[in-house]
C-alpha cells in the first residue's frame, strides 16, 4: 500500500474529503477548509445506520442529510452500516469507501474532532491503514469560544440527540448557543466533546441557503434521547 499523505492537485491544493457527521464541529472545520488557500474539498463522507436510515449516532433523517449536503454545494458519499455496528464491520465498510477516494487522487481525510487523543489516535491507524492521512482543522480549540465563535459567524444548528447518563432529556431539541452555554451543567462540555450531545447544522456562512427544519417527536433508545428533526415545508 502507498504511504499515506496529501496529494496535491495541478493547483498545488490538497484534496480533502470531510468526514462528515451534520454537526457543529465538522461544520467548522469544514468551512475553515472551504477558506482555505491550500486545500480542495472534493465531497462529505457520512456513515449512515441502515435499519433507521439516519445519520449514524446523530440520529438525523437522510432526507435532511441530502439537503444539507446540497446546500453547501458538496458531494455526499454515505457509508452504510447496520445498527449495533462492530468496529471490525465499520472499519471493512469505511475502507471500501476510501478506497475509491484514494484511487481517484484523494489522500486526506478531514475531521472535526477537538481534544479527544483517544480518538484521534484511532483516527490516524484507520487512516493510515488504509493509505490516508487524517486532518485536524479545528484540533485543540477551547470549547466554549467556540460555541460563542459558532453562534458569531451565523451558524445555526439544534441539539438532535443527547446522553442521558450525563445530561437532561429536555436539551434535546435546543439551539446551539450561548444561551445553552448559561443552562448546561458544570461537568458536561461546552460541545459535547465527551459525547453528552450531538447536533445538526440547518444554516451558517458555507451555505448556500438555510436547510428548514421544525421539531418533531421526542424518541428514547436506552440511554440515548433523540429529538426528531423534520423537513419543513
Amino acid at each position: 500500500m502507498d504511504k499515506p499523505g496529501a496529494i496535491p492537485d495541478g493547483t498545488g491544493m490538497t484534496k480533502v474529503l470531510m468526514s462528515w457527521s451534520g454537526g457543529k464541529d465538522s461544520c467548522v472545520a469544514l468551512d475553515e477548509l472551504l477558506r482555505s488557500p491550500d486545500h480542495e474539498v472534493v465531497g462529505l463522507i457520512t456513515t449512515v445506520t441502515r435499519d433507521y436510515d439516519r445519520i449514524s449516532i446523530h440520529g438525523v433523517r437522510r432526507s435532511l442529510l441530502a439537503q444539507q449536503a446540497e446546500a453547501l454545494g458538496l458531494p455526499l458519499h454515505e457509508v452504510f452500516i447496520p445498527a449495533e455496528c462492530s468496529n471490525e464491520v465499520y472499519e471493512a465498510a469505511m475502507g471500501e469507501a476510501l478506497a475509491g477516494h484514494r484511487d481517484a487522487g484523494c489522500a486526506t481525510v478531514a475531521f472535526g474532532d477537538l481534544f479527544l487523543a483517544d480518538i484521534r489516535a484511532y483516527r490516524d491507524t484507520l487512516m493510515a491503514r488504509n493509505g490516508m492521512a487524517a486532518l485536524y482543522p479545528v484540533w485543540g480549540r477551547d470549547t466554549r469560544a467556540f460555541v460563542e465563535r459558532f453562534e458569531d459567524a451565523g451558524f445555526r444548528a439544534a441539539i438532535s440527540c443527547v446522553d442521558l447518563d450525563r445530561l437532561d432529556a429536555s436539551f434535546a431539541g435546543r439551539s446551539i448557543d450561548r444561551a445553552l452555554l448559561a443552562d448546561l451543567p458544570p461537568e458536561v462540555d461546552p460541545c459535547g466533546e465527551n459525547g453528552e450531545f450531538h447536533s445538526f447544522v440547518f444554516d451558517g456562512p458555507c451555505f448556500a441557503h438555510p436547510v428548514p427544519v421544525v421539531l418533531g417527536e421526542t424518541v428514547t433508545r436506552g440511554r440515548f434521547c433523540f429529538r426528531d428533526l423534520l423537513p419543513a415545508g
